[in-house]
């Protein structure tokens, strides 16, 4: 009955995520939700008259995880999606008073859908020189102008999504009443910050520690001179700049193919399935998720079918590096093979993120650049495009532990002391380029799981040259060997148990350390 319901909640956040009103089988997404409901009412019943105390350890452990799955709704990516997507339209008032809807018990939820819808919109609708982007697009654009009044100019026309969260940073700021709600009840609930860091055996005084010590490492492996916020990407950008001329929109899908076959993952076989193309409406969030779970049929697995949901106008390696990322996501969960009450994606989002640029971090070493692109870029610049990318996403991190901790703050100063101090960008009070990740509104302390992420799969993937070997250019056997010792668990064993039994040891921040430290010199 589990597996059942899974089988139909999955289709539900596909057929949702398509911005479809029926499954790719003609099923209605009203019949499937109908479906849904006539096999939850019963499977509740039954797990609920279950003695937990009759049953062996590991049927404990999957009732456990049946019955913890259905009291969260059995709720995923692609469910948050379709609610997203439905207040994304034409008709949401994106002119409102914050403090208005800041009020009673579901002050939360309302302020935080109407900031997130109004975002949506805004991350698709830039308006540049007569043109329309989506916000991955004019960021892709700043790291390959060469021209910086146009950059200046393309930064600044990105403020309507800064405004769609923070407004003019005033009183009225959306953010700023919906951070102390936040805050509130981070408060009463605890950190979701620390609470990911517990999971994963790893002190939360010590997590912050670890972000600081990379944006440190950043502050004095990069130039001291200090840049404008506009000139960031461009920066960062140099190996994009150097090869994304080499990787047109239709070669994305291709090049991704092609390397997770080196690897002996073949996405076709796997039946992964992708939806990339621009649509009105869409997530502007790139998501992976279970559109059917692998399953046994008379003793043989059956694959699953992942579903990789993303907006993609131009190629670049930028974009190939996100598509990697997504496609390792649907490798790993591919190979998830359990009973169904364990197949599930693993109990840490920081780990979940993490897997997925196990391979997809490759993009930036020289020898897969001649290997797949038949051109390279130095060492040096394209650990700049490595960790450009990441530790931005360790400081919003540290932003957000910030504004929590005191969310009377103003996030540009925030933002500023932070990314001046760390990333020699010159600090501008006025500007609230910070507000550009849905992260940040849909799932406070989200942003974590990518800091925390970046840490454990460095880890990871220092482990996996040493225990198997390098697999830059490809390896058949990789995909066997990473199902082995890391894909395979889902919710059976406990994220900090596959980590540590595979690392040998705790959780370390001296790989991502030690590998940034090449930047200097050029190893």
């Amino acid at each position: 009955m589990f597996q059942a319901l899974h089988q139909v909640k999955d289709r539900i956040g596909v057929t949702s995520a398509r911005g479809s009103s029926a499954d790719t089988d003609g099923t209605s997404l009203g019949a499937l939700r109908q479906r849904y409901a006539s096999i939850r009412a019963p499977l509740a019943a039954a797990l609920a008259s279950i003695d937990s105390a009759a049953l062996s350890p590991e049927d404990q452990h999957a009732l456990g995880a049946m019955r913890a799955a259905l009291a969260s709704g059995v709720r995923s990516d692609a469910d948050a999606t379709d609610a997203a997507g439905d207040s994304a339209g034409a008709s949401v008032a994106c002119d409102y008073d914050p403090a208005r809807l800041a009020q009673g018990d579901s002050a939360y939820e309302r302020l935080r859908a109407r900031i997130y819808a109004c975002y949506t919109r805004a991350v698709q609708s830039v308006r540049f020189d007569g043109r329309t982007l989506d916000r991955l697009t004019a960021i892709g654009m700043l790291a390959r102008m060469d021209d910086r009044d146009a950059r200046h100019r393309l930064f600044l026309a990105i403020d309507t999504i800064w405004r769609s969260m923070n407004g003019d940073d005033g009183i009225h700021s959306p953010y700023r009443r919906f951070v102390k709600l936040s805050a509130a009840r981070w408060r009463a609930n605890g950190s979701p910050v620390d609470e990911e860091a517990r999971v994963l055996g790893i002190n939360p005084a010590d997590m912050e520690k670890w972000l600081v010590s990379v944006l440190e490492e950043w502050r004095v492996s990069t130039p001291a001179t200090m840049i404008e916020p506009w000139d960031w990407h461009y920066q960062a950008g140099a190996a994009s700049r150097a090869l994304s001329d080499r990787i047109p929109l239709d070669d994305l899908g291709v090049l991704n193919a092609r390397y997770f076959r080196d690897l002996g993952a073949d996405l076709a076989a796997l039946h992964v399935h992708y939806d990339l193309t621009p649509r009105a409406g869409k997530t502007p969030v790139a998501f992976t998720d279970f559109g059917g779970r692998p399953h046994l049929v008379q003793g043989v697995w059956q694959p699953g079918e992942p579903w990789v949901f993303a907006t993609y106008r131009v190629g670049g390696l930028d974009n190939l590096n996100e598509l990697l990322h997504e496609s390792g996501h649907a490798v790993h969960i591919a190979a998830i093979h359990q009973r169904p009450a364990f197949l599930d994606w693993p109990d840490n989002d920081a780990l979940t993120e993490g897997l997925g640029d196990v391979a997809a971090l490759e993009v930036y070493e020289p020898r897969w650049q001649m290997h797949y692109l038949g051109d390279s870029v130095p060492t040096s610049l394209g650990l700049r495009g490595r960790y450009g990318g990441i530790v931005l996403d360790i400081a919003w991190s540290l932003f957000e532990v910030r504004t929590h901790r005191d969310p009377d703050a103003d996030p540009n100063v925030v933002w500023g002391d932070i990314t001046s101090h760390y990333l020699h960008i010159t600090p501008h009070p006025e500007l609230s380029w910070w507000a550009m990740r849905g992260q940040l509104i849909d799932e406070p302390g989200y942003m974590a799981n990518y800091a925390i992420g970046s840490i454990i799969i460095a880890d990871i993937r220092a482990r996996v040259r040493q225990l198997h070997g390098d697999f830059t250019t490809g390896d058949p056997t990789w995909y066997a060997f990473m199902t082995d010792h890391i894909y395979r668990f889902g919710l059976s064993r406990t994220s900090a148990d596959v980590v540590t039994n595979f690392l040998g040891r705790p959780i370390s921040a001296n790989a991502i350390l030690t590998d940034m430290r090449r930047m200097k010199d050029g190893r």
